[in-house]
């Protein structure tokens, strides 16, 4: 077999996504940890609200090159201070 048919190494993929997790307007996500395992890239980390979630897993899958991706992300909510700050 030739090196064009060979499958890129698994590092690869890993790049490609977190360049594209940390790049794209939809995600701009650098918290967010990248491994790949056979043909299956896994997302894991925590990010704020499931539609950013969401889009992880599409601009993932975008960068993936036919990757099957499993989004581990867990989603928390933003909180506010809980009392006021008093400035002097």
């Amino acid at each position: 077999m030739s090196e064009r048919n060979q499958p890129e190494p698994p590092q690869y993929a890993v790049e490609q996504i977190r360049q594209a997790l940390a790049s794209d307007p939809r995600t701009s996500e650098l918290g967010v940890q990248v491994s790949v395992r056979a043909d299956v890239a896994y997302l894991d980390g925590e990010v704020t609200g499931a539609a950013r979630a969401q889009a992880l897993t599409e601009v993932a899958r975008d960068a993936g090159a036919g990757l099957q991706v499993h989004n581990r992300v867990r989603v928390t909510e933003a909180r506010g201070p809980s009392t006021a700050e008093e400035l002097r």
